[in-house]
């Protein structure tokens, strides 16, 4: 009698020990920081211009988000393969519509066939995540000390200039008003940076994939040749 088929082996989980670290470190900065903005008071004299002596501070955030969103998604461009993350993507994409599509017409061939092909797909998925994770450690190294040296901005700078209070789409808010448990300036500030690295990861993609493609062209041009 044939062996039965081994069973799908579960897709390896991603280390969490980068992010782990990260957090850790985090909070050992942080704490060292510290009411009196100690790191924040260091990066300020390399940082000091951006500041603008806390006149126009939401330009100062937009500024320090764009930057830093800019910086980290160039940063992680070097450590993943933009377009095999992208492929994977598509693949998943339309491999996950295909089971849903069975799965409606009741079709038990076809979703055990995909079943079977699910914990393949979902550990070339986690390999991507994991090379995600590992790219961390080198854009915290540029969020952490951006993240500080603003909070030493809005707490000091501004707060000495007079100009906590801004004007943003729903409401005139004080810089240091609280939403849930977060101040306005990290909400600004987020608001900001994500969709500004949104724009510039597509940007590095789209460029990344006309070179590949005009690559391709040359090769077979070479060919013809």
């Amino acid at each position: 009698m044939a062996d039965a088929a081994a069973p799908p082996q579960a897709p390896p989980m991603p280390s969490m020990m980068p992010m782990l670290i990260m957090m850790f470190l985090i909070l050992i900065l942080y704490t060292v920081d510290g009411q009196d903005h100690v790191i924040g008071e260091i990066l300020d004299k390399g940082l000091f211009f951006l500041g603008m002596d806390g006149k126009y501070p939401v330009v100062t955030l937009f500024i320090a988000g764009a930057l830093m969103a800019s910086t980290s998604a160039i940063l992680r461009s070097f450590f993943m393969d933009m377009l095999a993350q992208a492929k994977s993507q598509q693949i998943m994409s339309a491999f996950n519509k295909e089971l849903r599509q069975a799965r409606l017409e009741n079709n038990s061939f076809k979703i055990k066939k995909l079943t079977e092909m699910q914990p393949a797909m979902m550990a070339k998925n986690m390999e991507n995540s994991n090379k995600m994770m590992k790219s961390m450690p080198f854009t915290m190294i540029i969020i952490i000390p951006m993240f500080l040296w603003i909070r030493y901005f809005v707490n000091v700078t501004v707060a000495d200039a007079g100009t906590l209070g801004v004007f943003v789409p729903w409401a005139n808010v004080s810089l240091l008003d609280q939403v849930w448990f977060m101040p306005d300036w990290i909400l600004i500030y987020t608001l900001i940076s994500i969709p500004f690295g949104q724009i510039v990861n597509r940007l590095i993609r789209t460029y990344k994939f006309r070179k590949y493609l005009q690559q391709l062209d040359a090769g077979e041009g070479a060919e013809a040749a």
